[in-house]
């Protein structure tokens, strides 16, 4: 959900996130002393509060708004303390030690304690509760293991020495553990209340509990609006100066600009028309995102895209400038899995080391080859013909998107492609159940590190929905977690995108940039374009 930072420990740098509007200030004098409600919106529905569950973008930024783990991510994705006053780490790199306050309180008024999070931590990781985010945790002690069910989640490298002070333990040295600790995967939990509301918790407002600069009220699981109210125990309450933040999912950008324009929204996402008549206009923000759209095949249900050359037909028959075109200034073609801007090694982009010649041909558009590539396929898999049925969200962008993708492949190839456009939520469950042919689907890193998308990707991945597989690929993957170079990890790291591009085990498409018309009164909004994204603990209105 996610996100763009700055890792002390290796020699890259990072560097995603940027302020809204004007940003960063949290000075009282900056507010008035009227009563400070936003209204603000999503493109899609949310589906969970729950962060051991999570895996949509709309429901990471909700859970960084209501809940706070060790640490936060404030102005150019700076990691700063949160429930962590001080933090300890080994010599080696693997024992973390971390001293919590001990103001914070959940909103029922019970202190949050270490042992939330060795709650929390447990939780996440059994397999019963079939968290899909569970490879995050790997490299902390025992957690592959416990993955694979050979030993129980009580083993986990976590414990709780007292109230306030938590250790963890790691296998290996982990150059991105900091931002993991700010990812909401991370975040404590309250056991006594989970218990209490079984099967019910999170799956609405009142199912929930919140340590986070604001609670969630209205939400019921499936409707459209909801409201972020002020959290009066909130350890931090003071910098707070929003005390309302009204939510609608508003999924045709026509219809959000013009609410905009009577003064119903503070911002409004904007489609492509609208991003080219208001560019350079009062209010109009670009903000660059670490995300990639991209076509994930079903290897299992349709054995015909196992075929590398149908797939990479599929690809060469894709004009992704004309498709960027088509959604507006807003998206860039995308030629790698990870998106450019997102890491630097050394004075490099991470994604010119990944790009070679058989990358860029696996993502240049060309009718020619992509004919013969189809042509020899088809002779390969024995059939005549391909058909199948493109899976997609049924917001504005993702509709034209999807029938873009469809024009170009019935037309340049002959392919038999009808486009289902379905609710996300929707989507997400028939993708996790395998219960699709080709779908389009983005991945928003979690934090600024390629190892987020490439990892997708592996052998018996969660979020491998489509069940590519590729040893060398896993090979390489594996080997980026072990090595304590630097320049080694993102050789491996290249190695096995090139890999994955070469045979499109998935087909990037593009890379989204979101274009909103902000109100000049609305300021101190944090935007992260890895992880949660929008961030209102220190926004106001001027």
């Amino acid at each position: 959900m996610r996100s763009k930072k700055l890792l002390a420990s290796s020699a890259l740098i990072l560097a995603s996130a940027a302020a809204l509007a004007a940003c960063g200030s949290n000075n009282s004098k900056s507010t008035t002393a009227k009563k400070q409600t936003l209204t603000w919106m999503n493109t899609a529905e949310m589906a969970t509060l729950d962060a051991s569950k999570a895996t949509d973008q709309a429901s990471a930024e909700q859970i960084n708004n209501v809940e706070e783990g060790l640490y936060l991510l404030g102005k150019n994705a700076k990691v700063q303390n949160a429930l962590a006053t001080s933090t300890k780490n080994s010599a080696d790199g693997k024992t973390w030690t971390f001293t919590l306050r001990k103001n914070a309180k959940w909103s029922n008024g019970d202190p949050v304690t270490a042992q939330d999070f060795v709650y929390s931590w447990r939780r996440t990781i059994d397999p019963k509760t079939a968290s899909e985010y569970a490879y995050l945790f790997s490299g902390i002690k025992n957690a592959d293991a416990i993955v694979a069910g050979k030993k129980k989640p009580a083993t986990l490298g976590i414990k709780a020495d007292g109230k306030y002070k938590l250790t963890v333990t790691l296998e290996k040295r982990i150059p991105y553990f900091k931002l993991l600790m700010a990812f909401p995967l991370f975040f404590p939990q309250n056991q006594k209340f989970i218990e209490k509301m079984g099967s019910k918790y999170a799956t609405a407002s009142k199912y929930m509990i919140y340590n986070g600069p604001y609670k969630q009220v209205g939400w019921t699981g499936s409707n459209l609006t909801w409201k972020l109210v002020k959290n009066d125990k909130y350890w931090d309450k003071k910098n707070v100066k929003l005390d309302t933040v009204k939510f609608s999912v508003q999924k045709t950008p026509a219809t959000d600009y013009n609410l905009y324009q009577s003064g119903k929204l503070d911002a409004a996402f904007l489609d492509a028309q609208a991003t080219k008549s208001l560019k350079g206009k009062t209010g109009y923000t670009q903000r660059k995102m670490s995300t990639t759209q991209y076509l994930s095949y079903n290897l299992k249900k349709h054995p015909e895209f196992k075929n590398k050359n149908l797939r990479l037909a599929i690809s060469m028959a894709v004009n992704r400038k004309e498709l960027t075109a088509t959604l507006g200034g807003a998206a860039i073609p995308a030629t790698t899995f990870d998106p450019e801007g997102m890491t630097t090694v050394g004075s490099k982009d991470y994604t010119d080391t990944v790009k070679n010649a058989a990358t860029e041909k696996a993502t240049t558009y060309n009718v020619t080859e992509a004919k013969k590539l189809y042509k020899q396929a088809l002779k390969e898999t024995g059939k005549k013909k391909i058909s199948f049925t493109l899976l997609g969200d049924d917001d504005d962008t993702a509709k034209k998107a999807a029938e873009f993708v469809q024009s170009q492949l019935e037309n340049n190839l002959g392919i038999d492609v009808q486009v289902q456009s379905i609710p996300k939520k929707t989507r997400i469950n028939r993708m996790m159940s395998g219960n699709f042919d080709v779908v389009s689907t983005g991945w928003n890193a979690d934090f600024a590190d390629p190892i987020s998308f490439l990892d997708l990707q592996t052998t018996g991945a969660s979020y491998n929905y489509g069940k590519w597989s590729n040893k060398t690929y896993d090979k390489y993957v594996a080997a980026s977690k072990t090595t304590s170079s630097t320049s080694d990890r993102f050789d491996d790291l290249a190695k096995a995108e090139q890999i994955l591009l070469e045979e499109q085990g998935v087909t990037p498409l593009y890379h989204p940039v979101e274009a909103w018309m902000v109100k000049p009164s609305v300021k101190g909004v944090i935007y992260n374009g890895a992880g949660a994204n929008y961030s209102f603990k220190y926004a106001y209105l001027k």
